[in-house]
């Protein structure tokens, strides 16, 4: 029978409940148990695919091709998984199919509720993925703060659970702000007990409580908390601000959390063995070089926004024992002010993310063609790829105007324009090119060189792509497509072979970087960013 831990957060949104969930996972997965993880986003929307990142973030797309939310992400980094779209569980998802099954019958004759009829959808669901996974323990994060109105519903399915499962096979864990006042320097606990009384009046006295702090919490904020909360002292932990997030679970298991918790559900488990772990951290926390990066975007007042490919960027760095500074520029910047755009020669590399609509383009196509012509290391995702296409058809080939119909439908040199698949389209969630795709590289290329197989499967989330009327003109003028989809009639990578580091990809490598296994167009980009800062020759990747 597998066991469940449910994690929930007061005080405040954003409080570490999905670093503080993974790192619950890394604890019990170096004790040798399987784990898989779920989360709830109380939000109304099906997915989270037609958001503005600057709304929740970066979308985090699954193999399976799930548009998620990003503590999806943080769950794969950290715990080496794959999970399906069915790990992330919203209220919009859990309506639809309530509301589907009583318009198809399945409650003819009875008052369709919350409770018992959405409560039971909420629970169908997390025991379905105990059950598909295999996992030895089920992680469940509930997004939002306890308090919202949105959450009520799944707070109450999780109580049940307790009722349902028995003691001895739910865990809660809950974590709350502990704010440290500047004029007194003093711990206050006081909010986070407001949150803890909020989640009893729910029906849910949590198991162990997790102060999230700037710092370790004193003797007496701990003693308070326990007291407070109505649990043991050695069941009180603190998350505290680290040099980076992969330390969370190093922290948290020094300070005992882990053994309590396989104690709380009567596994005799393996010690925890985090050798490669701390290998990894390690090269993150103390590298031997630093680079700067420019990433160049419409969303860069929400760092969130681009959080995979941060993480990717870093993961990228610890391969090369570099720390990775990265500066998140406004694309508009270089649109209102031209002259800005001399700038980046103070970086060593310059990245252009994924993106929609045509605000802040002709930005990220000035940053990209200064970066092509002053060969500096270049990196282009998604609408970077295909943006990057457009600067080289308009700069090289000459074809003026040439755009995407995306952001001009009357170019007259549409060198990227939407799939055949998707004309005709009226509803837009979840109906992009989504999800893992088989890709062909070109041997001898510097793609092929990078991940060093002829076929591989990248995940990919866009509607639109290179227009193969252009392909010959583009490629007869020196620009390679080294990546193409199985049937050679989609464009996944180009590159540059005579510039320094000049590459891009339609796909997304950043969704399956791992720390210890980064992403091979990531890693090509910071070691070529790092190699012409120390004056090498071009790498090879050979």
């Amino acid at each position: 029978m597998a066991k469940y831990i449910f994690v929930t957060g007061g005080v405040l949104s954003s409080v570490g409940k999905g670093i503080l969930t993974s790192s619950i996972g890394k604890m019990l997965q170096t004790r040798g148990l399987k784990v898989t993880v779920i989360k709830i986003d109380p939000y109304v929307n099906v997915d989270a695919g037609t958001m503005n990142p600057y709304m929740h973030g970066e979308v985090f797309v699954t193999d399976d091709g799930g548009e998620t939310d990003l503590d999806l992400g943080w769950y794969e980094r950290f715990l080496d998984l794959s999970l399906k779209q069915e790990n992330n569980i919203t209220t919009g998802l859990v309506y639809k199919s309530v509301i589907e099954k009583e318009r198809r019958g399945d409650f003819l004759g009875r008052c369709v509720q919350i409770v018992p009829h959405v409560t039971n959808e909420i629970k169908n669901r997390l025991r379905a993925i105990a059950r598909t996974s295999n996992a030895e323990v089920v992680l469940t994060e509930v997004g939002g703060t306890v308090g919202d109105i949105e959450g009520l519903p799944f707070l109450e399915a999780i109580r049940q659970m307790r009722l349902e499962e028995g003691y001895e096979n739910t865990l809660y864990v809950h974590v709350a702000l502990v704010p440290i006042l500047d004029v007194t320097m003093e711990m206050k606990t006081k909010p986070l007990q407001h949150s803890v009384n909020e989640l009893r009046r729910i029906g849910i006295q949590p198991d162990i409580i997790v102060a999230r702090s700037q710092k370790m919490i004193d003797a007496e904020a701990l003693r308070k908390i326990a007291l407070f909360g109505t649990i043991p002292e050695n069941a009180v932990f603190c998350s505290y601000n680290a040099d980076s997030v992969y330390q969370v679970p190093l922290i948290l298991d020094k300070q005992g959390m882990g053994d309590f918790i396989c104690q709380r559900f009567g596994h005799k488990c393996e010690s925890a063995d985090f050798t490669e772990w701390k290998q990894f951290v390690d090269t993150i926390i103390k590298p031997d070089h630093e680079v700067n990066i420019a990433l160049v975007g419409k969303y860069a007042g929400l760092t969130d926004s681009y959080v995979s490919m941060s993480e990717a960027l870093r993961h990228a760095g610890a391969a090369c024992k570099s720390r990775v500074f990265i500066t998140y520029l406004e694309a508009e910047k270089f649109e209102q002010n031209p002259e800005c755009i001399s700038d980046l020669k103070n970086y060593d590399g310059v990245f252009v993310p994924y993106g929609f609509g045509p605000r802040g383009t002709e930005g990220k196509i000035a940053a990209i063609k200064f970066a092509r012509e002053n060969d500096i290391p270049f990196l282009g995702i998604c609408y970077g790829f295909q943006l990057a296409t457009i600067e080289f058809a308009r700069n090289v080939c000459n074809l003026k105007d040439a755009n995407s119909t995306e952001i001009n439908a009357n170019t007259p040199h549409p060198v990227i324009d939407l799939m055949p698949e998707q004309r005709g389209i009226e509803y837009k969630g979840a109906t992009m090119r989504l999800g893992a795709h088989k890709i062909i590289l070109e041997k001898g290329t510097m793609a092929y060189n990078l991940y060093k197989a002829e076929e591989i499967q990248e995940r990919h989330r866009h509607r639109f792509e290179v227009n193969l009327d252009y392909r010959e003109i583009l490629t007869k003028n020196g620009l390679v497509f080294s990546g193409k989809s199985t049937d050679g009639r989609r464009m996944e990578t180009l590159e540059l072979p005579n510039h320094y580091f000049f590459f891009a990809s339609q796909f997304h490598g950043e969704f399956k970087s791992r720390l210890g296994k980064a992403s091979p167009e990531y890693y090509g980009f910071i070691a070529a960013c790092l190699s012409k800062k120390m004056g090498k020759p071009k790498p090879t990747f050979s």
